[in-house]
Formats: structure tokens, C-alpha cells, sequence
């Protein structure tokens, strides 16, 4: 009996995933204030949630430059290995600043040597605004920003100069930003396709508050007036009265995301994550999971650790009725149904055409906030009483957030392992640390019920040692920086590099042994 409900998942499984448009992946981002984390660190984050992005990382250091342009380039996020110029496109030239800072350059650039970090999470927004021939894409202003800015409000400005110089080529993004004093929310559509530009506007996330973007624009009402709050293309109302999606004599007021990307409020694949992480952080505010608009940002009921992010991003809704798996039960006895150990909210997922479940497979349908085709998770840490090198840290994890382990990366370190600097996409490959973390994810999504306690207890037994082990790390980190930068950045830089590739043999080995210990019991 079990392999014929393997043999009928599977085939469901097979049809389905032929039907996955790609549009319907996209990313999550969840922000937290300093005075609302438990640390007083500020957070960003970002799920690449893609079937098509690099899966390596290195760190780029500071440069000095004597004049000369700066290329913006297309293709960057799909190359193999660091250096490689495969399919990679020069699109225009910019004149070159005489400093450029750090930063550490996963597929979407995510954190400088300043601890400026950012996040992003695509809403694609009205179709007629982009401007493929433009110059920018999202994550070319990633990196730009990253290279010339150490705050959120520099990095806006520094891409809201950019793009009304040269133009924005992508669909609608949220870029989530992070320093040691402040979150920021920036949401950027093109202005037309035959123009050079962009409509944007930005919010501040209050410091005693958390933020969360899942693939839909969230600004509503802005006030430019009040520039603590808000930042705002100059054209921000123009282009949505030229294109009559707002009428100031309507007496209606002017909601960003209702002008640019009107489809994102109604998709309940992003409400219902929107509602998930907030309601986890503030269950007191009682929100209804099937609300459009949520609050742009809460106070938590508690303060936020970043194990509570992670904790997070591994949600499924499990508990809740819009449980990926509520389908999935067998009956272990006369009258008596347990939840089936085949039971995982990733097949479920790919099954929706067929199964119609919670709204079906489209934007307007469901998804968590884990998803099996994540490529990398990213939860930075800001913090405004260490020094840079030693105060920015990355929180990495490879793959389906669910089942990753999370490395810690500071932003002053200088190398990464090299199997952290290899590319998968084409073939499986021993060398590359994503394979190690994604056979893993792939495995043991076969039978969750069961593998996911063998991945948990690596996992937890890896970030538990992370995580105790900072606050020491960074003392020592901290007492040669004040004698020796180059030193605090070796220790740090050792320790990551250790951790990284010890977490990377123990996925190996997990992979090993659950493929030892579940052959055979399909």
C-alpha cells in the first residue's frame, strides 16, 4: 500500500511540476528595528527563492579608484564560478567613485563592510511600466549601493540618482535595507516602457517595530513632507495620473501599491505570508489571515532574536488551517487517521493544480514561506556598538530554509571556502557546498514526517554552537581590532571558514546516512 500512495504522489508530483510557472516563485524578506530585536541589532533578510541563481558566493574587498566608469552589467547572477564573464552582458557605463566598500557578493549582493544589508523580494507590478533597455536591474542596484553607501537613506538616494539618470530595466521590487540605526523598505517600478527612470517610494520601518515582503508592494500612503518616514521619486503621483490609476480629484488618497502593483494586493500567495510573520511576532493583534492590507509594520509581542527569524522562514503554516499537508493522512487503524510520514507542504505545493487546495497554483493561490527551490537564505545583524568588521554579520544558509543550517559570515572577513565558490546549476558536484545542503533538502523531503528529525539534529546542534560561540568570538574580534584591523579580520575570517566548511561536510554525511537509513522503506 505505501508505494501505491508513493506511486500516486509521485506521478502527481511529475505532472505538476511541469506546470509550475515561474513567475509564481519569488522571495520573502522579513526587517526588524533595533529597539525591537532583543540585541538591539537591526535585520534584514532575503529568500532567493529561484531555480536559476548562482550557487556560489565570495567576498569582493574595497577598492580604490582613479576615476574611470564603473560597468553595470546583465548575466551577473548566473555565472559559475567568481570571474567568469560567461553570458555576462556590459550593459552601460557609469563614472567610477574614488572608494568603493566591500561587500559580500551572494547571487543578489547582501551586506557590506560598512553593515549596510539588503534584502529583496520581486512584485512585478503593472507590466506596462518596464523598460527593458534601460540600464539598471534589481540586483546591479544591490551591488551599486552596496559599493557606494553605508546607510539605508544613502543607498536610496545613491539609487534613486541612478535610475532617473539611467534608467531601471526590471519589474517591481522591494529592496529591504538594513544598518546599524534603521530599516527601510524601497519599492521601484520602471516609469514606461520608452522612458528613462522610475516611480519609487520608500518607508522607514519604526525601531520598535518588524516589516515582512512577500512578493507584493506594501507602501500605501506616503507623506514626502515627513522625510523621517518616507522618500519618494519625484514623479511618484505623476506617472499614476498620466496612466489614470489615481485621481487627486477623487478625494481618494494615493496608495503606492494600489498605483504600481494593484494584482499584489489581491494575490493571497502574498497576504497569507504577509499575515503568517506577523502574526507569529504579534499573535496579540488578533490580524485575519484573510485581510488585504495589513499594517505596514507591528510591534512585536516580544523581542526578536535571530533564531526566531529562522525559526520563521522554516514556517510551513503547520498548526494552522492552511496547512500544507492537511490532506495528507492515512488511516493507521479502523476510525483512526494520523498524518501521513510521505506528508511534506513541498509536494503539496506542486500538487495544487490538481488538487485545488487552498486557492490552487498561481499568484492568486497559496504558498509558505519555505520554499523547496530556494537557492540561499540571507538574515543580517547591524549593530551599532562594534565595529564594522566585527558588528555586520550574515546569517547564510544554503537551500530550502526549512531544512539549512545557517552559517554566520561577518562582513569582515575576507575569503570563503572554496566549495562556497562554485556553481551547481549545471551538473551535481562533490566540490560545491549548495549540492552538500540541497541533496539533503531533496531527500528528505521524500518522507518529511520522518527525515525532517534527522535534519533537525544536525541542524540544531550546528546553529546551537554558532550562536554560542559568538559573543566570545566577537570580544576576541574586538579587542585586536583596537590594536590591529587585519587581525580581527583573520580571526573572523578563520572562524567562518571553519564553520563553513564543517557545516558542509556534515550535510554530506547527513545525506550519506539518511540515504543509508531510509533505502528501501518507501
Amino acid at each position: 500500500m505505501r508505494r501505491q500512495i508513493m506511486a500516486a504522489f509521485s506521478a502527481a508530483f511529475a505532472v505538476a511540476a511541469a506546470c509550475v510557472p515561474r513567475g509564481a516563485e519569488g522571495c520573502t524578506s522579513i526587517m526588524v528595528g533595533r529597539k525591537a530585536s532583543a540585541d538591539g541589532s537591526v535585520t534584514t533578510s532575503h529568500t532567493c527563492d529561484s531555480r536559476e541563481d548562482r550557487t556560489w558566493l565570495d567576498i569582493v574587498p574595497a577598492r580604490r579608484h582613479a576615476g574611470g566608469t564603473c560597468g553595470v552589467y546583465a548575466g551577473l547572477r548566473f555565472t559559475a564560478f567568481p570571474g567568469d564573464t560567461t553570458g555576462v552582458r556590459l550593459r552601460i557605463g557609469i563614472p567610477q567613485v574614488p572608494r568603493t566598500n566591500g561587500y559580500i557578493n551572494t547571487s543578489y549582493p547582501c551586506m557590506n563592510d560598512r553593515q549596510l544589508a539588503v534584502g529583496e523580494s520581486t512584485f512585478g507590478g503593472r507590466p506596462e511600466l518596464r523598460n527593458k533597455a534601460a540600464g539598471f536591474s534589481c540586483e546591479e542596484l544591490c551591488r551599486i549601493a552596496l559599493e557606494r553607501a553605508s546607510t539605508c537613506r544613502e543607498a536610496i538616494r545613491v539609487i534613486g540618482e541612478l535610475v532617473a539618470e539611467h534608467g531601471y530595466n526590471d519589474g517591481g521590487e522591494a529592496l529591504t535595507f538594513a544598518d546599524p540605526q534603521e530599516a527601510w523598505e524601497l519599492e521601484i517600478a520602471g516609469c514606461g516602457a520608452d522612458r528613462v527612470g522610475a516611480v519609487w517610494a520608500a518607508q522607514r520601518i519604526p525601531d520598535d517595530h518588524v516589516g515582512v515582503n512577500a512578493n507584493a508592494a506594501r507602501i500605501l500612503e506616503i507623506d514626502p513632507e515627513d522625510p523621517d518616514m518616507f522618500m519618494a521619486s519625484e514623479n511618484v503621483y505623476d506617472v499614476a495620473i498620466e496612466n489614470g490609476w489615481w485621481d487627486p480629484a477623487s478625494g481618494e488618497p494615493f496608495r503606492f501599491a494600489y498605483a504600481y502593483d494593484p494584482d499584489g494586493r489581491r494575490s493571497m500567495a502574498a497576504r497569507r505570508r504577509e499575515w503568517r510573520v506577523l502574526d507569529l511576532l504579534a499573535p496579540s493583534l488578533e490580524l485575519d489571515p484573510n485581510d488585504q492590507d495589513y499594517p505596514f509594520s507591528v510591534r512585536p509581542d516580544t523581542l526578536v532574536t535571530i533564531a526566531r527569524i529562522m525559526e520563521i522562514f522554516r514556517d510551513t503554516f503547520e498548526g494552522t488551517e492552511y496547512d500544507m499537508t492537511k490532506f495528507m493522512y492515512v488511516e493507521v487503524e479502523p476510525g483512526k487517521f494520523e498524518k501521513s510520514p510521505y506528508a511534506n507542504p513541498f509536494m503539496h505545493y506542486d500538487m495544487m493544480p490538481l488538487l485545488k487546495i487552498n486557492g490552487g497554483w498561481d499568484r492568486m493561490g497559496e504558498r509558505c514561506i519555505a520554499r523547496y527551490y530556494c537557492t540561499y537564505i540571507t538574515i543580517t545583524q547591524s549593530r551599532s556598538w562594534l565595529p564594522d568588521p566585527i558588528g555586520g554579520v550574515v546569517w547564510f544558509g544554503w537551500d530550502n530554509p526549512a531544512m539549512t543550517a545557517f552559517t554566520p559570515i561577518w562582513c569582515g572577513v575576507t575569503d570563503m571556502p572554496d566549495s562556497w565558490k562554485v556553481c551547481g546549476r549545471r551538473a551535481f558536484r562533490r566540490d560545491c557546498a549548495w549540492w552538500g545542503f540541497n541533496r539533503v533538502a531533496d531527500l528528505s523531503a521524500q518522507k518529511w514526517g520522518h527525515m525532517r528529525v534527522d535534519v533537525d539534529s544536525v541542524r540544531v546542534a550546528l546553529e546551537t554552537e554558532a550562536f554560542a560561540a559568538q559573543g566570545e568570538l566577537e570580544r576576541k574580534a574586538a579587542e585586536l581590532f583596537a590594536d590591529d584591523e587585519q587581525k580581527a579580520r583573520r580571526l573572523l575570517t578563520r572562524y567562518t571558514n571553519e564553520f563553513a566548511e564543517r557545516a558542509t561536510q556534515a550535510y554530506w554525511d547527513l545525506g550519506d546516512h539518511l540515504w543509508w537509513k531510509y533505502t528501501g522503506l518507501f
